[in-house]
């Protein structure tokens, strides 16, 4: 189920990836096009514009990368006893998977939320141990199984 569920994660990541590089193609095709025309603030503007998106576009690629690196530290062959990176968490309440956010993984059984270790409820998680029990807004949970 783990190897699922980090090829799934790998996956997003991947889509995510092309996604980028696909928008960073069209904006450079954009750039490209923007020709010099009579109205000179107009084609400034326009590339100016263009090169905002640019940079977030970056921005974006450099968050992809370290979401890459996470998945990079991911070990599911170790056996654990507390929830840690790569940990799948079976609570009263719904099951993770403390990898990255990358939403939500259906199976024939249920779903299982891959999460990122920074999330909300992965810092209640992070150092626990199956039969501990936490709070999450205002809800009593409690962990049934850490694998």
């Amino acid at each position: 189920m783990k190897k699922a569920l980090l090829e799934f994660c790998w996956e997003y990541v991947d889509e995510r990836s092309a996604r980028l590089k696909k928008q960073g193609d069209e904006l450079q095709e954009s750039l490209g096009s923007e020709t010099k025309s009579s109205a000179g603030d107009k084609h400034e503007t326009g590339r100016a514009m263009v090169q905002l998106e640019q940079e977030k576009l970056g921005q974006q690629l450099q968050e992809l990368e370290a979401t890459r690196s996470v998945l990079n530290k991911i070990n599911i062959d170790n056996p654990v006893n507390k929830v840690r990176l790569g940990s799948l968490v079976k609570t009263s309440m719904a099951n993770y998977f403390v990898a990255i956010s990358a939403g939500a993984f259906k199976y024939d059984n249920g779903v299982v939320y891959c999460i990122s270790a920074s999330a909300p409820i992965a810092k209640l998680l992070i150092g626990k141990e199956k039969g501990d029990s936490f709070s999450f807004n205002g809800t009593p949970q409690t962990i049934l199984d850490v694998v």
